[in-house]
């Protein structure tokens, strides 16, 4: 995997959002609110929640009092389990010598460094939760219901 993508950081920032406002789905965000927060298209964050939502990570209520929530408390999501959703985990980015030219048998130079990067930021994915987003400082903002 080593990097993650817009997807996986937009996904990363809606969700945040929601654990900053985390009460169990007693408050509820819609998406346009989440994208303004965020300062992310609105489309966007729809569509990443219905991913998140798919993948149990996500509570969503359609209608005047809808909106999203965290489907489990901030401290049981680790941002691997976002990032997950949207990237190929496992994936490397490519030796720069070639697929031909280098793997576990034949390394280059950077193989081991670039895998040692990859275990890094997959640690540093799993190690970090969203409960870390809870302690900032909160900013106010409008909920659907209260």
């Amino acid at each position: 995997m080593l990097k993650y993508g817009k997807a996986s950081q937009n996904a990363i920032m809606a969700l945040t959002y929601l654990a900053e406002g985390f009460d169990y789905g007693a408050t509820r965000f819609n998406s346009r609110d989440i994208a303004q927060h965020r300062n992310l298209p609105q489309p966007i964050v729809a569509k990443l929640l219905v991913t998140l939502s798919q993948a149990g990570l996500v509570d969503g209520a359609p209608g005047p009092k809808g909106g999203y929530w965290l489907a489990k408390p901030p401290s049981e999501i680790s941002l691997l389990d976002i990032v997950s959703h949207f990237e190929k985990i496992g994936e490397r980015v490519a030796c720069p010598f070639g697929v031909d030219r280098c793997n576990e048998n034949s390394p280059c130079t950077f193989h081991r460094k670039l895998e040692e990067l990859d275990q890094q930021l997959v640690g540093f994915l799993k190690e970090n939760k969203l409960s870390m987003f809870t302690q900032e400082l909160r900013t106010p903002r409008s909920t659907l219901a209260t």
